[in-house]
């Protein structure tokens, strides 16, 4: 092509992306009273600066083809700072590697648009061969933490061996999301660790983080569920100790494996604690998300936990990369009690869901608990249900006996109620009209 269909195809190129990014976002009907989804993902591939996948020089890219591929931006660390919603995304390329990059919108809902740069994470003397799923936390130190996975190779394994992993939890601090400080890896007694959280505040003078220590990459093995330890530094955190404070559980949506999302959010009731939990199934692993609350005072200790899954993959969400998935490590507490929950489908999208601390509270602290037998939890819903049909009775023979009241007083119904009350009040109502009529007038009709 030439020079002006090239500036044209470049020009074609970022309108129809600009079209995406200021897209409005809008809640999507129906709900089942604890959060709103919305219509469209707050993120994609596609959301990707044209500048970070097209070589935009006609020298070096005549056919203005797509040279650095960006296959998916999901699983992102959130926090409002500055007024701003601000999400640390895993952007994947279409070579499978990952890294983070820091996308802003001003209303958490929509408009979201990456910055220019993606960022450059410094490495460990020990290089990471791939950085994902950043946790986000603003802590009482005064430091902003990004706590992610750093994956390498498994150097025990023989060289054909090219899929054995170790996940190690990955530490790095800024003051502004731009420029970060890299600290060493934390270290544990696990052989490997995912879903690390730091906890926004000390606790007995020392830094806290949920873990998630198992045997192997993959499989969490004897290993597995959220665990609780504490480190004297941060600088060089050493977990000496740790405890299992939510534990797997057959029969479950977490009988294979489970681990926190982001840090959680205090309220006065506790700590308000949202994690995934990974189920088998015969079309593989499926990851949903649950609610728990744990204590003010001490954070480790579970006091409500409700049955069953928070948010599941719904449609859509049920398909990519890897199927069958939605997983969280972001959300946002506003001033107001407003929550926004970032949470990914499918290892492919980003999507946002809304709701209030308050509504979360209530749903945590009054949801029934997993039984964990059939028999229990059929009891349980029949306790509802017979509740339930009272309450219908009731509301069901209100209006009746309001309308009869009435009539028996000889008192105008008012339609609404005369409706209400059945075709008994409305039978003799009109009766009573046609005793009224006159007979002269009668005659002429």
């Amino acid at each position: 092509m030439n020079q002006a269909e090239f500036k044209k195809s470049v020009q074609n190129l970022i309108k129809e992306q600009e079209r995406l990014l200021g897209r409005r976002n809008r809640k999507s009907p129906g709900g089942n009273g604890v959060y709103d989804r919305y219509e469209f993902p707050v993120l994609t591939a596609a959301h990707a600066p044209i500048a970070w996948r097209y070589d935009l020089d006609r020298k070096t890219n005549p056919f203005l083809m797509e040279r650095i591929g960006v296959n998916a931006a999901f699983n992102a660390g959130a926090i409002l700072h500055e007024g701003k919603f601000l999400v640390a995304v895993r952007v994947e390329g279409a070579d499978r590697k990952s890294f983070f990059a820091i996308a802003e919108s001003p209303n958490g809902i929509d408009n979201f648009r990456f910055w220019d740069f993606p960022i450059l994470m410094p490495e460990t003397e020990v290089p990471d061969t791939n950085v994902y799923d950043m946790r986000l936390v603003k802590h009482e130190d005064g430091w902003i933490y990004g706590l992610f996975c750093t994956e390498r190779k498994d150097p025990a394994t023989p060289e054909w061996d090219t899929s054995s992993a170790v996940a190690q939890c990955g530490i790095a601090r800024t003051k502004n999301l731009k420029t970060w400080e890299r600290l060493p890896d934390l270290k544990s007694k696990s052989p490997q660790q995912r879903n690390v959280v730091l906890h926004p505040e000390f606790v007995d003078g020392k830094y806290a983080f949920y873990t998630r220590p198992q045997d192997d990459f993959i499989q969490a093995g004897k290993g597995g569920g959220i665990g609780w330890g504490l480190s004297a530094s941060i600088e060089n955190a050493v977990i000496d100790e740790e405890i299992i404070i939510d534990n797997r559980e057959y029969h479950t949506i977490q009988e294979v494996k489970n681990g926190l999302g982001p840090a959680p959010i205090k309220t006065p009731e506790g700590w308000l604690q949202l994690a995934h939990g990974v189920r088998n199934t015969a079309a593989g692993l499926r990851y949903v998300l649950y609610l728990m609350l744990t204590e003010l005072d001490r954070p480790w200790v579970v006091t409500h936990k409700p049955a069953g899954y928070f948010i599941a993959p719904m449609g859509g969400e049920r398909v990519g990369d890897v199927s069958n998935v939605v997983f969280s490590n972001g959300w946002i507490e506003r001033k107001n009690g407003d929550v926004l929950i970032y949470f990914a489908s499918s290892d492919t999208r980003l999507h946002v869901a809304t709701t209030t601390v308050a509504k979360l509270l209530d749903y945590v602290k009054n949801t029934p608990v997993d039984p964990l037998r059939s028999y229990a939890c059929v009891e349980q819903r029949c306790a509802m249900i017979e509740k339930n049909l009272a309450v219908l009775r009731a509301l069901k023979a209100g209006p009746k006996r309001a309308a009869k009241k009435a009539v028996k007083a000889g008192k105008a119904v008012k339609p609404s109620k005369a409706l209400k009350a059945g075709k008994v009040v409305k039978a003799k109502k009109v009766v009573k009209a046609k005793k009224a009529v006159k007979p002269a007038k009668a005659k002429k009709r």
